[in-house]
C-alpha cells in the first residue's frame, strides 16, 4: 500500500483531507433527518444522541484496545479528557445540531469554519504557540474565500432573527470545538491518539445521553427508519472515521495546520448542499472554492 511508505507530514495532510471531507457531511446527514416526513421533526437532542448511541460500540472497542496493557490515567488526566470530551463532541455538537434548525447547511459550515482562526489564536494565547506566515496565509486565504463563497447567501437570506439565533449557536459550537481541538493536542501526545479519541468520545456520549434523558421523553427515540439510516451514515462516515483522522493528523503535523487544511470542509458542504438538499450554487462560491483551495494548498506544501 503506497502510504505505508509516505512521510508522517504527508499522510498526516491527507488524514486531515479525508476527514474534512466527512465532517463536511455532517451537516447534510442533519438536514436531511429534519426533513423526513412526520407530524413532530426529530429534534437536536434526540439526532444528536442516535448519533453518540451508533457511534458508541466502535469508541468503546478501541478505547478498550488503547488501554491494555497500560497503566490507568491519573485524575489530572481523566480532568483533561473529561473537560475536552465535554467541549468537544457534546457541547459542539449540540449547539451546532441546534443551529441547524435555523440555516442551511452552507451557511453553518461557514460559520462553523471560523473555528481554525480560533484554534490558532487559542494557541498563542494560552499555550505559547507562534503562528507562522504560512499559516497566516492560508488563513487570510481560506477564509476569504470563505467569506466570498457565502457573502451572496447572506445578502438573500430571507427571516434575518432566525439567521441570527442560528448563527449565534454554530458560533458558540465553534468556540468550544476551538478549544477542544487547541487542548487536544498536548493530551494526544501524552496519552496516543487512539486512546484519546476514543475516552473523550466516550466521555461525550455519556453526557450526550444524559441530557436526552433529563429533557426528552423516552419515546422521542422512536424514530421512522429514514431518520434512523440518517443517524447512521451521520455516526460512521462524519463522526468515528473523521474523529480518528482527526487525531491521527493532530499528532502528526498539529492542531493548527489540522484546522487550516479543514477549511476545504465548506467548501464540500457546497457541493453536496447542492446535489442534495436543492442549496443554490453560485459564480461567488465557486470563485471562493478556489481561493479555499489555494489556502488548503498553501498550508499542504512541504518545507524545503
Amino acid at each position: 500500500m503506497p502510504w505505508k511508505h509516505w512521510s508522517a507530514e504527508r499522510l498526516g495532510i491527507a488524514l486531515a483531507i479525508l476527514a474534512a471531507l466527512g465532517f463536511s457531511f455532517k451537516a447534510i446527514f442533519v438536514k436531511l433527518a429534519y426533513a423526513v416526513p412526520q407530524a413532530v421533526p426529530v429534534d437536536s437532542v434526540t439526532l444528536l444522541a442516535l448519533r453518540m448511541v451508533f457511534s458508541l460500540p466502535a469508541f468503546a472497542w478501541v478505547g478498550w484496545k488503547a488501554s491494555r496493557n497500560l497503566p490507568p490515567l491519573s485524575l489530572r488526566e481523566w480532568g483533561w479528557v473529561t473537560a475536552l470530551g465535554l467541549l468537544g463532541y457534546y457541547g459542539a455538537s449540540i449547539l451546532d445540531f441546534m443551529g441547524l434548525q435555523y440555516i442551511t447547511a452552507s451557511l453553518e459550515r461557514l460559520i462553523l469554519f471560523t473555528y481554525p482562526t480560533l484554534t490558532i489564536l487559542i494557541g498563542v494565547v494560552f499555550l505559547g504557540k507562534t503562528a507562522s506566515r504560512r499559516e497566516i496565509g492560508a488563513l487570510l486565504l481560506s477564509y476569504a474565500g470563505i467569506g466570498l463563497a457565502f457573502a451572496h447567501d447572506l445578502h438573500i437570506a430571507g427571516e434575518m432573527r432566525a439567521v441570527l439565533i442560528g448563527a449565534a449557536f454554530v458560533l458558540g459550537s465553534s468556540v468550544s470545538y476551538a478549544f477542544y481541538q487547541a487542548g487536544s493536542e498536548p493530551v494526544i501526545r501524552m496519552l496516543g491518539a487512539a486512546r484519546f479519541t476514543a475516552l473523550a468520545m466516550l466521555v461525550s456520549t455519556v453526557a450526550t445521553l444524559l441530557h436526552f434523558a433529563v429533557s426528552q421523553p423516552q419515546q422521542a427515540l422512536a424514530q421512522p427508519a429514514p431518520v434512523y439510516l440518517h443517524a447512521v451514515g451521520m455516526a460512521v462516515f462524519s463522526t468515528v472515521l473523521p474523529v480518528f483522522m482527526t487525531s491521527a493528523a493532530i499528532r502528526r503535523i498539529g492542531a493548527a495546520r489540522t484546522a487550516l487544511i479543514g477549511t476545504l470542509g465548506p467548501m464540500l458542504t457546497i457541493f453536496f448542499g447542492y446535489w442534495l438538499l436543492a442549496e443554490p450554487m453560485s459564480v461567488w462560491q465557486m470563485m471562493g472554492a478556489g481561493l479555499v483551495l489555494a489556502g488548503v494548498l498553501l498550508i499542504s506544501r512541504r518545507n524545503v
